[in-house]
């Protein structure tokens, strides 16, 4: 005899229902990247020399800290770009896994037959928020996609959610 419980591994394991790895869309690229950054280098290196030679010395200052600034805004641009968040439907459980860009995980695990997506529809734009609610409690989810990509990931769920709560599907051979 053991001392663990073996029936466990018997068990074959549960369909998938969905699975959606969600991430943050950047339409720049890293080549991309490097080529606007020495533009804007260039760019205003030229006009802060003219400054310079005109005697306004501060100005080629200023144009300097303005591309540092920029630099500094698409790092942190690229740095958010690493968050995830997964998605999975089984028959038993809702599994919501987020990572944000330091790696840093958070899990929720729901049960499909007790939890309800909520849309905040906006009547110019489309859904604004998607979330989920089960006990009282709400769970925002998908929030860096557009509201198009909201909508069909909504019914995508949706609808894994309602096979979710009709149960598995037994296929008797006679």
């Amino acid at each position: 005899m053991t001392a663990g419980n073996d029936f466990d591994d018997a068990l074959p394991p549960e369909p998938e229902l969905f699975s959606a790895l969600l991430v943050p869309h950047r339409s720049l690229s890293r080549k991309a990247f490097v080529v606007l950054m020495a533009i804007i280098s260039v760019l205003n290196f030229t006009a802060g020399m003219i400054f310079l030679f005109k005697g306004a010395w501060p100005v080629l200052v200023f144009f300097v800290l303005d591309v540092l600034a920029i630099y500094w805004a698409f790092r942190i641009n690229f740095r958010d770009a690493k968050a995830t968040e997964e998605i999975s439907v089984t028959p038993s459980e809702l599994r919501i896994r987020r990572t944000d860009h330091r790696g840093t995980a958070t899990e929720w695990v729901f049960n499909p037959l007790w939890v309800r997506l909520e849309q905040k529809v906006h009547a110019e734009f489309g859904i604004e928020r998607l979330s989920l609610v089960s006990r009282g409690r709400s769970l925002a989810i998908a929030q860096f996609l557009g509201p198009d990509e909201k909508s069909s990931f909504a019914s995508a769920l949706a609808s894994a959610l309602q096979a979710a709560r009709r149960g598995p599907v037994c296929n008797q051979v006679a």
